[in-house]
């Protein structure tokens, strides 16, 4: 069985204690169930907010890693600039996707462009494609390409 999807007029009925109930901050275990992407719309929940997820990404989570904490808590402009001059290839990934989190802010949320900054930014690890090296006397080394599902998040800072 699934969990049923409430309609519309009853999101609309239990708005106010729904998003009470969704804003408080909770422990693993006391998490509430995963609202549908039809709930989310109809309480609004997001809409603060400019989100943008890679996934699949060739490259592996303890390199992107090192470039995420730096631009990590940045504003726009800031972590724009420390994309650009950083030499990795998790960099262009990153850049890619942080310009697709400000397009998805600005156009879809309306949220303004100058007070926007990277308020959640993390890599978790992806599958990994699984290759085989030739080596001496018949033998063969396993050559492990990772990859990487990326998810950045921004939101406006109170000015």
């Amino acid at each position: 069985m699934g969990k049923k999807i409430m309609t519309h007029e009853e999101l609309l009925e239990k708005k106010e204690e729904l998003l009470e109930q969704y804003g408080k901050t909770r422990r693993k275990a006391d998490k509430l169930h995963i609202l549908a992407k039809k709930e989310r719309k109809a309480l609004g929940i997001g809409k603060d907010e400019g989100r943008a997820t890679v996934m699949h990404a060739r490259v592996s989570t303890r390199k992107a890693q090192l470039v995420i904490d730096l631009v990590r808590n940045k504003d726009l402009d800031e972590a724009y600039g420390i994309l650009k001059y950083v030499q990795s290839n998790a960099s262009e990934i990153l850049y890619k996707l942080l310009k697709s989190a400000e397009a998805n802010a600005v156009n879809n949320n309306q949220l303004n462009r100058d007070n926007l900054y990277v308020s959640e930014i993390y890599a978790n690890q992806g599958p990994t494609l699984k290759r085989i090296r030739p080596r001496a006397q018949g033998r063969a080394f396993r050559i492990r390409k990772r990859t990487s599902h990326i998810t950045l998040i921004l939101k406006e800072r109170a000015k």
